[in-house]
């Protein structure tokens, strides 16, 4: 936690253009609550935490120790305010796995998914927090009925409440786009592994070649061509890929077992006769 905050009880809002959301814990009844909310912080790119009445968060307890590579900066430079301040300064987004079915009550609805606010919340001009609960019962109504809006993860009507981590890390993981450009994340670039289209049509040449020494009907081969051309379309192949099924078509439409003999090799059938 930042001395500051130690030392005034007060916490420093971000300026009004920061477009990062802050993520709040409230009332963690663990140490290690804290330490799972601060890795998937880190997973998804989000930098500032913000705590409510928290468990101390000792560098050698289960804090440090679930948060993996976030015991470095996000949970050292955790924010300790109160829930007063919290709605005072932020914008706030309660999380909650428990909604009302309609507009007859306020105080948990209504809500939106966290793929929805990925998509708003570029437009928020004011300081704002993803808001979580306690482990077992959530944000209370009392706390709810102070948020500014709330949001839930579709899940199971038989059993639709996740733990304190899983729920932070799914949330997280939808609103990664307000954090992580493409270029930002782990994956490489699909549109720089794909094969080149001038690859991929030698491929539909030479499938086009297997098809006439196969004796393919003439007539069918446009519609088997119009198929191969969909699965390699949805396949996306890569370049090696594309090159590899190159080759062993040539090698197919060449029929080395016609060369080899003057005629196709039978094929032992015994085995699939005694089974």
């Amino acid at each position: 936690m930042t001395d500051e905050s130690l030392e005034t009880g007060q916490s420093t809002p971000a300026t009004s253009d920061r477009s990062i959301p802050a993520v709040a814990v409230v009332d963690a009844q663990s140490p290690g609550n804290v330490g799972t909310v601060a890795r998937a912080m880190k997973n998804f790119g989000f930098e500032d935490l913000l705590v409510v009445d928290p468990p101390e968060l000792d560098p050698d307890g289960e804090a440090y120790g679930f948060a993996g590579h976030a015991r470095e900066d996000i949970l050292p430079n955790a924010t300790e305010l109160s829930f007063d301040e919290l709605v005072e300064q932020y914008h706030t987004i309660g999380c909650t796995a428990v909604t009302n079915e309609d507009d007859r009550s306020h105080v948990r609805f209504p809500f939106s998914t966290p793929a929805e606010l990925a998509k708003r919340l570029p437009t928020v001009e004011s300081p704002t927090a993803i808001v979580f609960g306690r482990e077992r019962v959530g944000l209370t109504n009392e706390e709810l009925a102070r948020i500014d809006e709330l949001c839930s993860i579709p899940a199971s009507a038989e059993y639709p409440v996740l733990n304190l981590g899983q729920a932070a890390t799914v949330t997280l993981y939808e609103l990664r786009t307000l954090t992580l450009e493409a270029d930002e994340t782990q994956l490489p670039d699909l549109e720089r592994v794909r094969a080149p289209e001038e690859t991929l049509e030698r491929l539909y040449e030479q499938w086009g070649a297997l098809l006439s020494e196969l004796n393919h009907p003439e007539e069918k081969q446009p519609k088997t061509m119009r198929m191969v051309r969909r699965v390699y379309g949805r396949a996306d192949l890569t370049e090696r890929e594309a090159s590899t099924l190159l080759g062993v078509l040539r090698r197919a439409t060449e029929r080395p077992d016609l060369h080899a003999t003057g005629r196709p090799k039978r094929r032992d059938r015994s085995d699939e006769r005694d089974t």
